[in-house]
């Protein structure tokens, strides 16, 4: 008698063929069934492969997941240029609280803090090059004269992030809109140029 799981025998998938249906297949049941049901068996089935070659790739459930969302998420956060830091800024944390409040923005969140020896250092990275990639809209801010000179850009992308990261992990309220301007706003607050405060970085090229 044939079970749901034979009645699909795997494709012969190979290579960078095979790695896209894996990987799309682990994005897939993790918007559906959420991080305890992306099995590597379940993916397998999924995908069509053989689940001894998900291994043989990629060793463990969690790198597989890592791989699937750091590929699958990779264009999820791009940094805007409208020519006002208080709107570049806002549409780039909307658009990481809409990450974050996602199936996949939350398990890649969790699988970044969990502490496992045979995860790939990729957790961390993800996270530091996307952020870090957003000072340029703070640099932007200093320049134009819209933020104090000695604003510390890297802080504020972090004072922002931190409570979006913290709701996911530990409280578990919404990330909405309100939420973001708020932020953003309490952030650019404590950045204005101040009377008597640092003089305008100068922007000719030396």
């Amino acid at each position: 008698m044939s079970t749901p799981e034979s009645a699909a025998p795997p494709l012969r998938r190979r290579g960078e063929r095979m790695r896209r249906a894996v990987l799309a297949a682990a994005v897939d049941l993790l918007s559906s069934q959420g991080l305890a049901g992306t099995t590597v068996g379940a993916v397998a089935r999924a995908a069509g492969v053989h689940e001894t070659s998900v291994y043989r790739r990629w060793g463990t459930r969690e790198n597989l997941i890592l791989d699937a969302l750091t590929t699958e998420l990779d264009a999820a956060l791009p940094v805007p240029d409208t020519g006002r830091v208080r709107d570049d800024l806002l549409a780039f944390f909307s658009a990481l609280a809409r990450l974050l409040a996602s199936p996949q923005g939350r398990a890649l969140l969790r699988l970044s803090v969990e502490h496992d020896d045979t995860l790939e250092d990729r957790r961390g990275p993800y996270w530091g090059e996307r952020l870090g990639r957003a000072v340029v809209m703070v640099r932007r801010g200093v320049e134009r004269g819209e933020l104090a000179a000695d604003t510390d850009p890297g802080l504020l992308i972090e004072a922002v992030s931190g409570p979006l990261f913290v709701r996911v992990l530990l409280s578990g309220a919404p990330l909405d809109d309100a939420l973001v301007r708020g932020l953003v706003d309490l952030a650019l607050g404590g950045a204005r140029p101040r009377p008597g405060g640092p003089a305008r970085r100068s922007t000719a090229v030396r």
